[in-house]
């Protein structure tokens, strides 16, 4: 891009570097999170580094040089856990399956952006379950945080617990959590990166963490480079068709989100009010999402924290050019990567005290979506409480998303609203009905 045409734009060569830099710290905290996450679905840590990095660096140049646009991707938070918690470890399908549960949805959402019908879906999907989808997933990853930190712990008469808050692993959580608190109060940009790093440091002061290095040649991408598995739609199985359609939901939904948020920030929306370029935009998603399945990760998606490096003077896709470079070298810091996604096991139990802060964090960033629903309207405000309750108490994105979706035209009719009720929205609960009636 040339002089010329950045000074067109409002921006110049330096303002987009530091925009980049900007919204890789803030959002670099996926590196750290996203491997420590789908290793516990028995996936290789480094493959799953590997994965994430390069899926984040196409995913973002694609949006740097096609859509031209200040906005950075990476495998999403939701999407991950989704991913580990509901599909693997709930639904009991292996991790190659849940990869080619994302790589059908990827195809799905590229061949839907290539031929723009994907209004068609955003038009069906009432407002109130998405935020209250997106809510939802907030709480359960903030759920799972305070597990992972050891904040609170199981217990059989009340469900939970709060932990053993003077246990080592649990103050080196804490300390974390307050320190990305204080950052984010004092709007310092990548709170959470600077806070994960903090508790490094503690961690190895103290002895938690074991010191291998600072960089080296970046992990190997064979343990999970095409390892995808595709048996299950195939032979048609209900669990891995409902996580085609959950990541299809969550990706389409984040994506469009992201995208409108990010551009109004920036000042960048069309005199319409529309996203400019927005279909490159998404088939740029679309792709890293493709990416990210053959490598070996979950879906890939926009990240609002772009916006940050949009208030630090980025206007063009040049700065995504830069952060898509920032993901690549990063793959030369794994000793550190390591160090702290690994856990620190405590009496035979794996804790992640390094990075359970910042799922506290992002998980309470998610909740915001709840001040765009309207409480006022019962047969509305009923199934996205359903939602938002039924995500983290099943233990599972889907089951609770389920309930909404199930419930939401049942309360519109009886409410007398059922001609406000989109036709796919019927046939959705129906499949949702079926799926749980006669199949496991």
């Amino acid at each position: 891009m040339s002089a010329i045409e950045l000074k067109s734009s409002g921006t110049s060569f330096g303002r987009e570097l530091r925009g980049g830099i900007v919204t890789f710290m803030t959002m670099a905290y996926i590196i750290f999170v996203q491997p420590a996450v789908l290793s516990q679905a028995g996936m290789d840590f480094g493959g799953v580094t590997f994965a994430t990095c390069i899926s984040a660096a196409i995913a973002t140049f694609i949006m740097g040089i096609y859509a031209n646009l200040p906005i950075a991707q990476a495998p999403g938070m939701g999407e991950n856990f989704f991913f580990t918690f509901s599909i693997v470890l709930g639904m009991g399908l292996v991790w190659q399956d849940a990869l080619g549960a994302v790589f059908v949805a990827g195809i799905i959402f590229l061949l839907l952006s290539i031929f723009k019908v994907r209004k068609l879906i955003l038009d069906a999907i009432p407002r109130s379950l998405r935020h209250a989808t997106a809510a939802g997933i907030g709480i359960f990853i903030a759920f799972i945080g305070l597990s992972e930190a050891g904040i609170i712990v199981k217990n059989p008469g009340s469900l939970v617990q709060l932990g053993d808050l003077t246990a080592s692993h649990t103050l080196l959580a804490l300390f974390g959590l307050f320190v990305m608190m204080i950052l984010i109060m004092k709007k310092v940009p990548g709170a959470v990166l600077w806070g994960i790093l903090a508790s490094l440091v503690v961690a190895l002061i103290f002895g938690m963490v074991k010191y291998s290095g600072i960089f080296s040649a970046p992990p190997s991408p064979a343990p999970t480079f095409w390892k995808f598995s595709l048996r299950k739609l195939l032979s048609f199985n209900s669990s891995f068709l409902v996580a085609v359609f959950v990541f299809l939901y969550m990706d389409m939904f984040d994506t469009i989100g992201t995208l409108f948020a990010v551009s109004d920030a920036g000042n960048l929306l069309t005199e319409k009010g529309e996203i400019p370029r927005a279909n490159r935009a998404l088939i740029s998603d679309a792709v890293g999402t493709v990416v990210g399945a053959i490598f070996g990760t979950s879906t890939v998606t926009s990240y609002i924290e772009s916006t940050t490096g949009i208030s630090a003077g980025a206007r063009t896709g040049l700065s995504s050019i830069f952060v898509a470079v920032f993901f690549i070298l990063a793959l030369f810091l794994y000793p550190v990567i390591k160090m702290v996604g690994a856990g620190v096991n405590v009496g035979g139990a794996i804790f992640y005290p390094v990075t359970a802060p910042a799922l506290i964090v992002v998980g309470a960033m998610m909740t915001k979506t709840l001040a765009k629903i309207d409480w006022s309207e019962m047969w509305k405000a009923l199934p996205a409480f359903l939602t938002l309750i039924g995500i983290p108490f099943t233990y599972s994105i889907a089951d609770g998303m389920a309930l909404g979706f199930v419930s939401y035209p049942i309360c519109a009719t009886a409410a007398g609203k059922a001609k406000e009720v989109n036709p796919l929205m019927w046939i959705i609960a129906a499949l949702f009905v079926i799926r749980y009636a006669f199949f496991k």
